[in-house]
């Protein structure tokens, strides 16, 4: 482990990407994971698939304790927003139809608060290539660092390391590290409460389907009915 390295909060969702992302980052450096509560509908499922993943190997007793923060989102989208009513845009809706207007801004400022006040300084999240999205390009968090590190008189930095990946890529990494992508969550939907099976017909489902498929692995998932061919 690099001694040069500062400490990592690493903004663990339970979703394939972070959880890679967290796996990887921890071969370098301590790893500090954060989840974010923001009030969306599929918080709980993806909690308990949390749990799972955190207390399996690579990531048991590799990181420091979860960190659980919170802001809502309750008073920011309207009540009939599908994210919070828990019905998310169809299998075949691209990427642009699930935005979370200013999810990122929302997420690096509460972690950068936490990271302040424990002396951490560097914040990886898992955004991979191709990412439409206004708050997740290198631009945007360039700029959110510098903010962050002014406002809080603490030296931050945000880092994407999988920007240039995508998520074949980060399903090939994930097998060499031995995470056991069959626990990670990356579902709008989930299904069956606690033991969330991913619904099989959000876009998300689809994304996850699709990126083992070209990564040339087997699919682990647990799916309520099979994704749409």
């Amino acid at each position: 482990m690099s001694v040069d390295r500062p400490d990592t909060a690493v903004l663990l969702s339970a979703g394939l990407d972070s959880a890679v992302l967290a796996a990887s980052e921890a071969r370098s450096g301590r790893v500090h994971p954060i989840y974010v509560s923001a009030g969306l509908a599929w918080e709980a499922s993806e909690l308990a698939a949390l749990e799972r993943l955190l207390a399996a190997a690579p990531l048991a007793g590799a990181l420091a304790p979860l960190a659980r923060l919170s802001f809502t989102v309750a008073d920011l989208y309207p009540a009939t927003h599908w994210a919070l009513r828990g019905e998310p845009p169809a299998f075949d809706t691209p990427d642009q139809d699930v935005y979370l207007t200013g999810r990122n801004v929302a997420l690096l400022s509460k972690a950068a608060i936490y990271c302040a006040g424990r002396g951490i300084g560097r914040i990886a999240l898992g955004p991979l290539a191709g990412n439409p999205f206004p708050d997740a390009t290198s631009q945007f968090f360039d700029a959110m660092a510098r903010a962050l590190s002014l406002g809080l008189a603490h030296a931050i930095v945000v880092d994407a390391p999988f920007a240039s990946m995508d998520k074949s890529e980060v399903i090939r990494l994930g097998m060499e590290l031995g995470v056991p992508l069959a626990l990670t969550l990356s579902c709008m939907n989930p299904q069956n409460g606690r033991h969330a099976l991913h619904c099989g017909r959000c876009s998300k489902c689809r994304e996850r389907r699709d990126a083992f498929g070209e990564a040339g692995v087997t699919d682990p998932t647990a799916y309520s009915v099979p994704p749409i061919r």
